[in-house]
Formats: C-alpha cells, sequence, structure tokens
C-alpha cells in the first residue's frame, strides 16, 4: 500500500505539472536589446525602448509576467513605468505572448534625469503571477550608463532681454518759416518779412547761435511758384523769389551775428504741382476728384493747366483757395541739439540724479560693467520714474544674471503689470520658467515675446530642454554661446559646433568642456585631453564630470583629472 500510494502521489505530481503549466524559466539578458545603449539625456529626461525577444517554448500559457524597468544608479533604484505581458490561456488585456512560437515585446523607458545617472546601469524586473501563485525572477541588466551631453544646456548662460533706452548723444531739430508772395510777383512784403512765423525762426536761430549745446548744421531755401501761367515765365518767377530770399537771409544772419551755420542752400520749383496735388486732395472743394483725375491723365503741365482752366466752375475757387498757397519761399534751419557727455551723465547721476530724464538714467547705466552699479542706477531710475516698465525689467535681469532668479521673477511680473505688451518682461519671465524646468510656462511666456530680437537663444534653449535639435539649431541661428553649439553637438553638425565654439569673445569651462567632447566624437584625442585640462582649470567640478561622462570612455583622460 505504501508502494502504491507513493506510486499515486509521483503520478499526480507528474498530472500538475503537465496539466497546469511549470514554473517561468529565467529571462537571458541576450533576449533583450536597448536603444539607445547607453542611454541618452533628452531635453531633461532619459528616454529609451527596450526590445525584447522571447523566443519559443518559453513563455507559459497560463502565466501573466509584469516587467518593471529599473535604473539603479549611486545607491538608488529609480523604477519606470510596468509594462505587463501573458500567455494565451489568461483572461487579460495585456499584449498576448505565444507559447508555441514566442513573441516581441516593446518596453518604453522614461527617466527624469539626474547627474548621478551618468554611472548607472539598467535593469528588468520580473514579477510573475500563475493562477495565483506569485514569484519573482532575476532581473536582467539591459543598458549600461547615461551620456548625459545634453544635460550641459544651461538657462543661467542666456543673457535676459534689456528693455533699451532711448537716449540719443544728437537730437536733430527742424526751425522753419514760409514767405508767401503776390501773384506775379517776387519781391518781399515787409508784412510777411514781420510774421510771427519768420520772426519766431530768427529767434529760434539766434538762441542755437548762443547755445554751445546746439549746432546749426544747415538752412535751406526752397522757392515755389503756382503752376498756373506760362512755365519759362514760372521758371524766372521762382529763381528770383529764390534770389530774393537768398539775399534776405544772408542779411539777416549777418544782422543777428549768426556766423556758424553750416552752409546756406537754394533750390527753386517753376511749378508745384505735387503741392497743388496735395492742397487740393486735403480740400473741401466740391469738385476735388475731377482736379485729381485730370492730373493724373495729363503729365504735360500746360496741357494740365489748360484743362484745368477748362473746369470753369471751380478755377475760381482754386485761385482763391489753393493756388496763393503755392507761391512762397520756405526757409528751413537744421539744428543738431547736443546731449551730455558719459562722464557728464555719470557725474550728473552721482550728484542729482533727478535731474536726468528716464533715458538719460537708463543709458548711464549702459556705461558701467559693475552689476552692483547697473542695479543701483536701474532701482533708482524706478524711484524716481516708478511707471516706467523698463527699470523694473532691467533690475531683474541683473538679478537674474546674479543667480537671485525669485528676486528677478518679481521684477519681470512687475514690469509686464506696468506694460502687459512689453515683450522683454515677458521673454524674462520665460526665462526663469526654463531655469525650473517649466517648459509649459516658458513657451506661453515665449509666446507673447514673439518677434523680440532677443528671443532666439531663449527659443533654441527651450526646444534643447524639449529634446527638440532641429527645432534649437535653427532658432538659435548665428548665435555664438555654448547652447548654440551643443545643440550643433547633437544635431551632429560638429564642423559647425567647432566654429561656434571658436567664436565665442568670452569662453568658460563649459566652452572648453564642449570642445572636448567635440574631439572625443570626431576621435581626436589631443583635443579631448587640451581641452579638458583648461575646463578644469576654469572649474575644478568638470573633473569629476568627466570621469564619470560616457562620451570619454575611449580615450585615457587620468592623467587631465
Amino acid at each position: 500500500m505504501k508502494k502504491s500510494t507513493g506510486l499515486t502521489l509521483l503520478l499526480g505530481s507528474t498530472l500538475l505539472l503537465t496539466g497546469c503549466g511549470k514554473k517561468m524559466n529565467q529571462f537571458a539578458a541576450d533576449y533583450f536589446s536597448t536603444n539607445p545603449n547607453p542611454l541618452e539625456v533628452v531635453g531633461t529626461h532619459v528616454p529609451a525602448t527596450v526590445t525584447g525577444r522571447i523566443p519559443a517554448k518559453f513563455f507559459q500559457k497560463n502565466a501573466t509576467v509584469t516587467v518593471t524597468p529599473v535604473l539603479a544608479y549611486n545607491g538608488q533604484r529609480q523604477e519606470a513605468s510596468a509594462m505587463t505581458f501573458q500567455g494565451e490561456k489568461v483572461r487579460g488585456n495585456n499584449t498576448v505572448i505565444s507559447y508555441e512560437n514566442g513573441g516581441v515585446v516593446t518596453i518604453p523607458v522614461n527617466y527624469v534625469y539626474e547627474p548621478a545617472m551618468q554611472r548607472s546601469e539598467l535593469y528588468l524586473d520580473f514579477a510573475v503571477d500563475q493562477k495565483g501563485k506569485k514569484y519573482v525572477l532575476p532581473s536582467v541588466k539591459v543598458a549600461n550608463g547615461v551620456v548625459a551631453t545634453a544635460a550641459l544646456a544651461d538657462a543661467a548662460t542666456v543673457s535676459p532681454a534689456l528693455a533699451q533706452d532711448k537716449f540719443q548723444r544728437i537730437i536733430n531739430e527742424k526751425y522753419s518759416a514760409d514767405i508767401h508772395f503776390l501773384i506775379n510777383q517776387a519781391n518781399l512784403r515787409q508784412s510777411e518779412l514781420g510774421s510771427d512765423e519768420v520772426l519766431r525762426l530768427h529767434r529760434d536761430l539766434r538762441a542755437a547761435a548762443g547755445d554751445d549745446r546746439r549746432q546749426i548744421e544747415e538752412i535751406n531755401i526752397s522757392s515755389y511758384a503756382s503752376p498756373e501761367g506760362k512755365l519759362d515765365f514760372n521758371t524766372r518767377l521762382a529763381e528770383n523769389r529764390e534770389a530774393n530770399t537768398t539775399k534776405y537771409m544772408q542779411n539777416q544772419l549777418k544782422k543777428d551775428k549768426v556766423t556758424e551755420f553750416g552752409e546756406l542752400t537754394a533750390q527753386f520749383t517753376p511749378e508745384d504741382w505735387e503741392g497743388f496735388q496735395k492742397l487740393v486732395a486735403a480740400s473741401n472743394i466740391q469738385d476735388k476728384e475731377l482736379i485729381l483725375s485730370v492730373l493724373s491723365m495729363y503729365k504735360d503741365p500746360e496741357i494740365r493747366e489748360r484743362e484745368i482752366r477748362n473746369l470753369s466752375s471751380v478755377f475760381d475757387q482754386l485761385a482763391d483757395e489753393i493756388l496763393p498757397q503755392l507761391r512762397y519761399s520756405r526757409i528751413t534751419a537744421s539744428v543738431n541739439v547736443i546731449g551730455k557727455s558719459d562722464d557728464e551723465l555719470n557725474k550728473a547721476y552721482d550728484t542729482d540724479p533727478s535731474t536726468l530724464s528716464v533715458d538719460e538714467l537708463l543709458y548711464t547705466a549702459t556705461l558701467t560693467p559693475d552689476l552692483n552699479r547697473k542695479k543701483e542706477i536701474y532701482t533708482t531710475t524706478s524711484r524716481l520714474y516708478p511707471s516706467d516698465y523698463r527699470a523694473f525689467n532691467n533690475i531683474g535681469m541683473i538679478e537674474y544674471m546674479q543667480g537671485d532668479y525669485d528676486a528677478a521673477m518679481a521684477n519681470f511680473k512687475k514690469s509686464s503689470r506696468l506694460d502687459s505688451a512689453a515683450p522683454e518682461a515677458q521673454m524674462n519671465q520665460g526665462l526663469v520658467a526654463l531655469v525650473n524646468d517649466d517648459l509649459r510656462a516658458a513657451n506661453t511666456s515665449f509666446g507673447k515675446a514673439a518677434g523680440l530680437d532677443d528671443l532666439g537663444p531663449a527659443l533654441g534653449l527651450m526646444y534643447l530642454k524639449q529634446g527638440d535639435v532641429k527645432a534649437a539649431t535653427k532658432a538659435f541661428g548665428a548665435d555664438k554661446s555654448n547652447n548654440a553649439a551643443l545643440a550643433q553637438i547633437l544635431d551632429k553638425d560638429y564642423a559647425k559646433a567647432k566654429g561656434t565654439l571658436a567664436a565665442i569673445s568670452d569662453p568658460d569651462a563649459t566652452t572648453y568642456y564642449l570642445m572636448a567632447v567635440l574631439g572625443a566624437r570626431t576621435d581626436n584625442e589631443q583635443m579631448v585631453t587640451s581641452n579638458l585640462r583648461q575646463a578644469i582649470k576654469l572649474d575644478s567640478k568638470m573633473s569629476s564630470r568627466a570621469a564619470n561622462d560616457l562620451e570619454f570612455t575611449r580615450f585615457n583622460i587620468s592623467k587631465v583629472l
């Protein structure tokens, strides 16, 4: 009986294994491939795809397997989203793997990048459920390390947008006066020479001549005849008006002792058809459209005059209202107003900043490389001119450059409240968002700053952080910066990246580090070592980064670390 009982148990055990299915075998590493391997930072994440090719007669029909990708680094384990697969006899909605034929499975992987991930290993963990019986299988390593070159993208190095001043050292002013003539006459009447307009012109010229900050650049006389009568007569008439006005002006300048006036120039127009057309177009004459059509139909001045005279219903009105305005000489003086010198602006600010205009103050801040003095000047400007958005934007700009991003954001928002359409403050808010890896907020702010000349590098950085290398290189354009070169490296345009790095006016540790990466990618060991040495000299932290950087695994860099 004991033997019978033993035989019965043995047969039952055999039936259990064959009828219910045996346990899953271990997954082998060569079942899986990872793209890319090593992993690589894209934007701010580490994405990859693990492809599993499961052999025939491996995946048990009653088994459910949950696969969890795990990135192990620096004593930490970070899990990606798990994927579940099932055998043919399992009821469920997961991907089915055939026992007889095997199958191909795809497991997406994505981690938020952390610097310690450079030295890491990607594993797959397997949890099995066979009709309620749960167990785990040994993990399988499917990738080694993370290439973190893309993580060198740095918002802190993007220049915030400066709200520009409108300061002009030299401002040109125009003074003018008209002297009118009677029909067919060229003599200057005293009533015209004593008009308020002419007297004011001479007064302004005398004042300019006596002001060290004003310079009379030129005085011009343009004389005209109205377009009725014969052309040769009008030519002589306009010429005489010019000569008489010029002689008068020369005598008056001597009388007023205005000796420095650049050049006195003069010209005449025999028949002022252009002026005639403008005056008619701006008038209330009932048939003005008819007159304008005649002007457009005929180009010959004599035919024009004849056809307009034929319009007997309106010619008298033209003779009374329009033509007298075209018998004149116009005297125009071009005067340059010379603003304060740089030294005078600095002295005025240090003595009494309230004597300066807002644009003079904003310009004065650009005269020093000292960020603290710049910030002081912008702060003073915001106190004296609290409704001008530019001062608050520029305070924020300095705070951003100094790494005080919270204070910078507060001033950028204050600037936007003063002028919601100001593109500089919008762009700069987007930069702070990039510092905080808030790509959605950055995209919104940059959209509001569309058209701003300074926006390209900021957009390029945003696209880099989104992992869109093509869009980034396009946005950077001809920008010469570390971020622009990084985009070109990631786009594998190594020649262009090398030119960009070489053109950077003030190279830093990152500039040389990127040049070393270029050397590694173009198999130039001397380029790797010489540039790493310079990068570490400028920033000792680059040594530990290089030691863990998979870009340099094919090179012996121990001598420069």
